[in-house]
């Protein structure tokens, strides 16, 4: 998701889709060629070492996929420690986290892992450190009986984040 993101802020897209008709063949391997130098200069060393046999920007994202988007055990499990072992420092920064957390519940969905809403906000509640245990109880006193609602709890967070601040 990111990849292609940033292909399209490059105004690199084209060569995740078929060659435009007019386009010459060799200004769709230039445009392709400079696709697949972004991905690849955007990524690790050991990750676009797997890349390397790669002649296409599709290939290179199918290998990616293939990597980390597979639903495998391994990588399932891979991702749910990532997510249950996830804890905010006291010093990190509220939107970092969240990122984080968004990251890796997105990894998840890809793998076909999906969240409802109410335990996606319990995992981010209780993910936060101790010293926000007042936000904990907060949001806990506010909703009663109601089903906690993930963006409801992010916003709360971010809410207190900027009081904080």
């Amino acid at each position: 998701m990111q990849i292609e993101d940033y292909l399209y802020g490059k105004d690199l897209w084209q060569p995740l889709e078929d060659k435009p008709i007019g386009m010459t063949a060799a200004e769709w391997n230039m445009l392709d060629r400079k696709a697949m130098s972004v991905i690849r200069l955007s990524l690790s060393r050991n990750v676009a070492f797997h890349t390397a046999k790669e002649k296409t920007t599709k290939g290179i994202l199918q290998v990616l996929a293939d990597m980390y988007e597979k639903p495998s055990t391994a990588n399932k499990v891979h991702l749910m420690r990532r997510l249950f072992n996830l804890k905010m420092s006291e010093s990190t920064v509220v939107t970092e986290h969240l990122n984080e957390f968004n990251l890796i519940t997105a990894q998840l969905t890809s793998v076909d892992i999906d969240f409802d809403d109410e335990v996606r906000a319990l995992i981010l509640l209780s993910s936060l450190p101790k010293i926000r245990s007042g936000t904990v109880t907060a949001i806990s006193a506010s909703t009663g009986k109601e089903k906690l609602k993930f963006d409801e709890v992010r916003d709360l967070i971010v809410s207190e984040e900027i009081h904080r601040k």
